[in-house]
């Protein structure tokens, strides 16, 4: 079993890849991207602007960053359907 399996059936995979974790890496974004926003002057706050797209684009398009590293898909439905079989 590979790295990207292992992750896909471990607790953290299957939440991160649900409907909750989708909805939790879109309210990471948005925070994110307030903080950003509120401390766009300086560099924190940059890193911040630039960091939210991460979670915000991962739980808008149902993407799998980590799975992706791991040498999994990409796509979210791709890693529910992994980690049924």
């Amino acid at each position: 079993m590979n790295r990207a399996m292992r992750f896909h059936r471990s607790p953290f995979g299957r939440f991160i890849n649900s409907s909750a974790g989708r909805a939790f890496r879109l309210a990471a974004g948005t925070v994110f991207l307030a903080v950003g926003l509120r401390h766009r002057h300086t560099a924190a706050g940059k890193a911040s602007l630039f960091w939210s797209v991460l979670p915000l684009s991962a739980g808008g398009l149902d993407l799998c960053y980590v799975s992706a590293a791991l040498g999994g898909p990409l796509r979210g439905a791709a890693c529910r359907a992994q980690a049924r079989t």
